[in-house]
């Protein structure tokens, strides 16, 4: 009987193995920000911009949180609303004669004149533009140039239809297109290695899970159908692409508000995932990384000649995710090469390992059950001959 308890603990632990593998990755608690609702940056200080409620904050990549523009002529606006913002990278705008500062934010600004605030790097608040819209729903600076670098933002017009709006350095605005499809959330520009949808603006809609693409001309194209549960306060919310360099090292931050009284009623912290646990469930550079508002599931998107769905996070949470996935590259830029020489045949020992697949996994496990079910059957086997 001893030897029957011994294989059946085997068997459980290599179940219990199998189920902890097929958990993927999971979302960790990184700091606690009263109200907050968005992630932006980083600064070229490497600190990150972190929105709560009328409050903005700066932290490091460890989590250390330092007050921002909550001083004399700083930010206290739209306490309780999704006011979401985006850092300025410091780009000068095609014909426009002026160039967006480096690390100023600006943030959607949802109470009359609607319009966009901006916070310089010192943490002093301006009106930057006014907009003659009833609402605003997303905001992203173009990093690739369909736009003219310009900073792009969605809003619902006083008629109840969508424009697309991009604004220069000097304020000046154009309407792209003033028929677009349901959006909100945190949006991102598409890297040129994104298939057809390069350089676009990629934008959400929770209510029906699909994923847009707003061209600089103001084209219309749906890059997917999600597959993530959708409607209100649950369906797509937060985007972000995987950069060049992300896998040497790197987090993903996610903000998740606390929102009582329903299913994921959120915890006002901000979430990370690491660089290796997305790897390991699949995410390559280029792709788009998508999450939920309710429980912060997550998938992957890789767009070429067509474009195909990953998951990545696929257990729901409490989580209540909100604004943009931000991907920080945290390790150093590999030093280049000191000769065009050819590198030296590493040593068959010193190989690294291949990673088996899910499927081998698998079967590795099958075959290790069965191994131990067949020992099982021989104890059970032997102690009936002994009693015969």
């Amino acid at each position: 009987m001893r030897r029957l308890a011994l294989a059946l603990a085997a068997v459980f632990a290599l179940v219990f193995a199998v189920q902890a593998s097929a958990a993927g990755p999971s979302w960790q608690q990184l700091a606690h920000v009263g109200g907050v609702f968005d992630v932006s940056g980083p600064r070229s200080d490497g600190k990150l911009v972190v929105a709560g409620s009328a409050k903005l904050w700066l932290m490091d990549l460890s989590g250390a949180l330092t007050p921002f523009a909550q001083g004399a002529g700083g930010y206290a606006d739209d306490r309780g609303a999704e006011a979401y913002l985006a850092v300025s990278p410091g780009l000068s705008v095609d014909g426009a004669g002026c160039s967006f500062a480096p690390d100023d934010v600006f943030i959607l600004r949802l109470h009359a004149p609607i319009g966009i605030t901006r916070v310089d790097a010192s943490g002093k608040k301006t009106d930057f533009a006014n907009i003659a819209l009833a609402s605003l729903s997303g905001i992203a600076f173009d990093t690739t140039g369909q736009f003219k670098h310009r900073l792009v933002v969605t809003g619902v017009t006083r008629g109840g239809t969508r424009d697309l709006v991009a604004i220069d350095c000097n304020g000046k605005q154009s309407i792209l297109n003033g028929a677009l499809p349901v959006n909100e959330g945190g949006f991102a520009i598409a890297p040129a290695t994104f298939g057809t949808f390069g350089g676009a603006l990629v934008a959400p809609d929770e209510l029906s899970g699909k994923i847009y693409a707003f061209g600089g001309d103001g084209t219309v194209q749906t890059v997917v159908q999600s597959g993530l549960p959708h409607g209100a306060d649950t369906g797509v919310e937060s985007l972000g692409f995987v950069p060049n360099g992300f896998f040497r090292g790197g987090t993903l931050f996610f903000a998740d508000r606390l929102t009582p009284g329903g299913a994921h009623p959120g915890t006002d912290s901000v979430l990370t995932l690491a660089a290796a646990d997305l790897q390991a469930a699949g995410v390559q550079e280029g792709d788009l990384l998508a999450a939920t508002e309710g429980g912060g599931l997550l998938i992957a998107v890789r767009c070429a000649e067509s474009c195909q769905v990953i998951p990545v996070v696929v257990a729901a949470t409490k989580a209540h995710g909100e604004g943009h996935l931000v991907l920080v590259t945290t390790a150093p830029p590999p030093s280049p090469s000191p000769s065009p020489t050819a590198p030296a045949a590493t040593p068959a020992a010193a190989q690294p390992a291949a990673q088996p697949s899910g499927g081998i996994l698998i079967a590795a496990v099958v075959i290790a059950v069965a191994v131990v079910a067949a020992a099982v059957l021989v104890v059970v086997l032997r102690a009936r001959r002994r009693r015969s």
